[in-house]
C-alpha cells in the first residue's frame, strides 16, 4: 500500500497519505522513509493510533564518563493517560469536521515511536463529542488542527465504498476457480500459506487468471464511478436533480452518483444519437 501510494505521489508531487490505524506499523514507516530518501518527492502519512499506543520521550544526554552506548529512548508515555494527566493543557476551539462546525479539545506532542525504530512522530489527542482519538502525523511541520481536519477527510472513502457497492456493483463479482485453495482459519504460525502449497504450473496459472479477472472488474468499476463523479461535480448547480427523478430527501442542488446513473440509463442512447462521435461499436 505504501509503495503504491508513493508511485501515485510521483505523478501528483509532494503528498499526504491518509490511512486508518492498521497502517501505523514499524515496517510501514521504514518503507515510507526509504522511499522519501530515494525518490524525487516527499510523502507524509496521517493516520490514527490504537488506544493502547505508547510512545517515548527524548532520551537524556549521556553524561561524560558514563560507560555504554547512548540511550535511544526516554521515559515511556501511555498516550491515553495524557487525556487525564495533561487535561489542563488541552486547547479548545471549533473545527469544520464532516461538513459541520464542531467544538473540539486537542493536545499535541512530538514523541518517539516504534520498537527499535524510535522515529519522532507528532501525536494529536482529540476530544470530539465525547469521543477520544489519537491522531498521528509523520510530518512535524503540520499544525494539529490541520491533522485533525485532514483525518476527517478519510471517512469519505467509506462513502465511495458504499457507492461502488450499491451503484456500480464493484464487489458483486462471481469469478472463481476450482483450483483456488481453501483458506485455513486455524493455520498455525509456522505452517505454509495455502497458496505456497500450490506447485502445479497449470493450477497456478488458473489461480492468477481468476485473481486478474477479479481485479480488472473492480478496476473498471472504479473508473466508471470516477466518470460518474466527474459528471456529478460538473453538473451540480446547473441541473435540478428533482427534474431527473423523485427524491425523498432534497439534495440541496447536488447531484448524486445514483441520480447521474439513473439519467444515463434512460437517456444514453438518445445522447449517442444526437452526438454520433460518442457512439461505440461492439467488436
Amino acid at each position: 500500500m505504501i509503495e503504491d501510494a508513493y508511485l501515485a505521489a510521483k505523478t501528483f508531487g509532494d503528498s499526504l497519505l491518509l490511512l486508518d490505524r492498521y497502517f501505523l506499523s514499524v515496517p510501514g514507516l521504514i518503507r515510507s522513509k526509504e522511499l522519501n530518501q530515494e525518490g524525487p518527492v516527499q510523502m507524509e502519512i496521517v493516520t490514527k493510533a490504537k488506544r493502547s499506543c505508547k510512545a517515548f520521550e527524548e532520551p537524556e544526554p549521556k553524561k561524560p564518563g558514563t560507560k555504554g552506548r547512548p540511550a535511544k529512548k526516554g521515559k515511556t508515555v501511555h498516550l491515553m493517560e495524557l487525556f487525564d494527566t495533561c487535561s489542563s493543557e488541552f486547547l479548545q476551539t471549533e473545527a469544520v469536521l464532516y461538513g459541520k462546525k464542531t467544538p473540539i479539545r486537542y493536545y499535541s506532542r512530538d514523541l518517539l515511536w516504534g520498537q527499535k525504530l524510535y522515529q519522532k512522530l507528532r501525536f494529536i489527542l482529540v476530544e470530539y463529542q465525547g469521543t477520544k482519538s489519537i491522531l498521528v502525523s509523520t510530518s512535524l511541520k503540520l499544525e494539529p488542527l490541520s491533522v485533525i481536519r485532514l483525518y476527517s477527510y478519510r471517512f469519505r472513502i467509506e462513502c465511495t465504498f458504499k457507492e461502488l457497492k450499491q451503484q456500480t456493483g464493484a464487489f458483486c463479482y462471481h469469478f472463481w476457480s476450482k483450483h483456488m485453495p481453501k483458506l485455513n482459519y486455524y493455520r498455525k504460525q509456522d505452517e505454509a500459506e495455502p497458496l505456497e502449497k500450490v506447485t502445479d504450473e497449470n493450477t497456478r496459472k488458473k489461480i492468477l487468471e481468476t485473481v486478474k479477472a477479479i481485479e480488472m472488474h473492480i478496476a473498471l468499476s472504479c473508473i466508471a464511478m470516477g466518470i460518474v463523479q466527474i459528471l456529478s461535480v460538473r453538473l451540480t448547480g446547473t441541473v435540478d436533480s428533482r427534474e431527473i427523478r423523485y427524491l425523498r430527501t432534497p439534495s440541496g442542488g447536488k447531484l448524486s452518483e445514483a441520480t447521474i446513473m439513473y439519467y444515463l440509463r434512460h437517456h444514453i442512447f438518445r445522447l449517442m444519437e444526437k452526438s454520433p462521435e460518442l457512439c461505440t461499436s461492439a467488436l
